[in-house]
């Protein structure tokens, strides 16, 4: 049975040992909003696999160098990316989907040598042997 990332398991002193920070840097993180674990009853932080994994990017970004701010702000865009790239995958499934709609839509029949429909795609002919002779009624001589 695989874990869930988001299911919230680890009480704050196990977060912070599996991330190697201190306590108190954990709850400084979260009154920032930079991480926001799940509230048990009796309001105990419990933090997941994702937010341990997130803590652990916070503290490489920084030992780095950067801000708190500027670690929220890292943190903000790469949420904004995530959901972007969800919605760019849902609009590709349904662009797909209006696709093949469209294309059900604008099918060309032609009539075959037996009088059957013979289905064709758009731009193409048919062949000799799938479509009857037409017959020609009237044609207008050449000058």
């Amino acid at each position: 049975m695989a874990l869930d990332a988001d299911q919230p398991l680890f009480v704050i002193s196990v977060a912070a040992e599996i991330a190697e920070m201190h306590p108190q840097t954990l709850r400084q993180y979260d009154r920032l909003g930079l991480v926001k674990p799940s509230r048990a009853p009796g309001r105990a932080r419990r933090y997941s696999q994702r937010d341990i994994e997130k803590l652990q990017q916070i503290q490489v970004l920084s030992q780095q160098g950067v801000s708190l701010e500027g670690i929220r702000r890292i943190l903000q865009l790469e949420n904004q990316v995530a959901a972007l790239q969800a919605r760019i995958a849902e609009l590709s499934g349904e662009l797909e989907e209006a696709r093949e709609r469209a294309e059900e839509s604008t099918r060309i029949f032609a009539a075959g040598a037996g009088g059957d429909v013979v289905r064709m795609a758009r731009g193409s002919r048919p062949r000799r042997r799938q479509v009857s002779q037409a017959v020609v009624l009237y044609r207008p001589p050449f000058r």
